[in-house]
């Protein structure tokens, strides 16, 4: 067996009051894809840098393979020093790595590696960020929040390059649909001490329930012993001395255990503050279009959205999703077309950009400086009692937004935004670093949220599950609205481009010259024997593929496989993408040929 690219063992720290790792232990081998999954604020991006070398702990045993190349994502990225990101990508190479993979790597990310770094939005430094990662193909990457600021044709590109690669991967993400598509092992990171599950992120969360109501049952057992014991203590018939002492002994043992135990992290309370009911209609767009310097971003659009509508905007980074989202609240002129806004409307907007002063403290910033209580739902709490429902700490109260992390950040932005009556929320990629926990309860708060919900998200998963139509782009400014989430979307649009290739076939055969006009209809064109067979002979081959695809991909999830056989995981990920392309190879000709067998049962 081979050894370990890396290896933590009982890695403990400490900032002051409960450690934080309090016997964390994480070990990658070759080629081992790892989903890294906690609560905010539990540690994981901490043992990421542990791991990657960047943050000494406090106790524990460290090995990293002297001849493994590690690579290591963070959050914010330091672009110090770098006049182009180019440079900025070369610099992350080693000394056997091939610098031409850097412009293949940038121009896939989108990027022209030009860009000055300090001028970058935030979806373009993620990109020129994991640029500099992937280029150098080491033997292991280490991703914190890899999809964060991405759009969904990024972050669909990822899950493919991180599937292909040979290198092993540990990644924290929200992002359930990512973890699922590229884990095939999960470690939890609950309460400062690691749990591990060798299999993806699909099968977590069933698990960790399973393990929590152990616990749960375990720490009730132990509750009635103690009861017992002191029950014997108080009533039972004396006994020797030494005996009673001793009981006595292993009764304290058995509080002190009990005491110590760190029950499951609390759950968020979210709620909306309500405001008065809107009127039925709430926003209807007639033909709104809006250019800047000549680029048509909206064009010819127009929706009516109704009081409870939950819609979704999708589409890459820079299509113009928050300028239509303006567009639509009323907050930017149209240049085009007219909007009306229904009747009552009291809005709350989050903002992606999420601007906070990191001297301002928690309270200051929950209350706006005024007093120590925040109004909710038309009554006054007190500020500390409401942070409580957001999972913050009594005496973060008076910590600056500056020590926390960036879930705690969301959180917080979320705790002020809700604090406020509104009918209408608008929000701007909310899932941003929040954890799936607080992603659960979102979800449930959009599903419930009585009032009109537009929401902008790259997270397909969170999509899904919330909204009850979708608005992509089309191109040119085009954009068009679909029933149901991001799934329903692709479907529809999958449908739609069948369609016109119906009508491009059409209207090719139309267009041809009529040489056989006077022909009779026995003439009429037919489909030969060969392709009648390939007919009714392809949807059967395109299922063997999928089956063996599926094959595949069963062999390719077993997490020793590299370390067993490194070849036989090339060869299988060879196959696979062989068998990849050949099903789309034949479903493609399976579409012409049923195209051409309509147009002929047409005529």
């Amino acid at each position: 067996m081979a050894p370990p690219l890396l290896k933590l063992d009982d890695i403990r720290l400490t900032f002051g009051g409960t450690p934080l790792l309090a016997s964390a232990s994480l070990m990658v081998g070759p080629g081992e894809r790892l989903a890294l999954v906690g609560r905010n604020g539990s540690g994981k991006s901490t043992l990421l840098k542990i791991a990657a070398g960047l943050v000494e702990p406090q106790d524990g045993e460290i090995f990293r393979q002297p001849t493994a190349t590690i690579r290591y994502l963070p959050q914010t990225p330091d672009w110090q020093g770098f006049a182009t990101v180019r440079a900025y990508v070369e610099a992350g190479l080693g000394p056997a790595d091939d610098i031409n993979r850097v412009a293949l790597v940038i121009d896939r990310l989108g990027l022209t590696g030009d860009e000055d770094p300090a001028t970058l939005s935030g979806g373009e430094a993620r990109r020129a960020a994991l640029a500099r990662v992937l280029a150098p193909e080491p033997d292991l990457l280490l991703l914190d929040e890899p999809t964060n600021h991405l759009d969904l044709a990024t972050i669909e590109w990822l899950e493919e390059e991180l599937q292909r690669t040979s290198s092993a991967l540990v990644t924290i993400s929200h992002d359930r649909r990512f973890l699922e598509k590229v884990s095939r092992a999960t470690v939890w990171l609950d309460r400062g001490v690691t749990r591990r599950l060798d299999k993806g992120f699909a099968h977590f969360e069933d698990w960790r329930d399973q393990v929590l109501e152990e616990e749960e049952r375990e720490q009730h057992k132990l509750a009635r012993k103690i009861e017992r014991e002191e029950h014997w203590l108080r009533y039972g018939v004396t006994a020797r001395r030494k005996r009673n002492v001793r009981r006595l002994g292993e009764l304290q043992a058995l509080r002190e255990k009990h005491r110590s135990h760190r029950g499951a992290e609390g759950v968020a309370t979210m709620a909306a503050s309500d405001a008065a009911e809107s009127g039925k209609l709430v926003i209807e767009a007639k033909g709104l279009a809006k250019a800047y310097d000549g680029l048509q971003v909206v064009k010819d659009f127009s929706t009516r959205i109704l009081r409870g509508d939950r819609v979704g905007l999708v589409g890459p980074n820079g299509a113009g999703k928050t300028t239509l989202i303006n567009l639509l609240t009323g907050k930017l002129e149209p240049d085009e077309g007219s909007l009306r806004l229904g009747a009552n409307l009291e809005i709350a907007i989050l903002d992606q950009k999420r601007a906070l002063d990191p001297l301002e403290t928690l309270s200051h910033f929950l209350t706006d400086g005024r007093g120590d209580s925040v109004v909710v739902n038309g009554q006054e709490r007190h500020v500390v009692s409401y942070m409580k429902d957001f999972l913050f700490k009594p005496e973060q109260a008076r910590t600056p937004i500056r020590e926390l992390s960036g879930g705690e950040r969301a959180r917080l932005v979320l705790a002020r935004l809700l604090a406020r009556p509104a009918n209408l929320l608008v929000l701007d990629e909310p899932t941003n670093d929040l954890d799936m926990e607080t992603l659960d309860l979102l979800q449930e708060l959009v599903e419930d949220f009585p009032g009109t919900v537009l929401l902008v998200s790259h997270d397909r998963d969170f999509l899904d599950r919330t909204v009850t139509s979708t608005i992509a782009p089309a191109g040119d400014g085009r954009w068009i609205e679909y029933a149901g989430g991001y799934s329903d979307m692709m479907a529809q649009r999958k449908g739609e481009e069948l369609e016109r290739r119906k009508t491009r076939s059409a209207e090719q055969q139309k267009a041809k010259p009529a040489g056989n006009a006077g022909a009779p209809k026995s003439a009429a064109k037919k489909l030969s024997y060969k392709q009648k067979f390939a007919l009714e002979t392809l949807p059967k081959k395109i299922d063997e593929l999928a089956d063996e695809m599926a094959a595949l991909e069963e062999k390719l999830a077993d997490p020793n496989l590299y370390t067993r056989d490194a070849a036989a995981f090339q060869r299988f990920s060879k196959e696979l993408d062989t068998a990849r392309a050949s099903r789309e190879k034949m479903e493609e000709e399976w579409l012409e040929l049923e195209m051409l067998r309509e147009e002929v049962e047409g005529a």
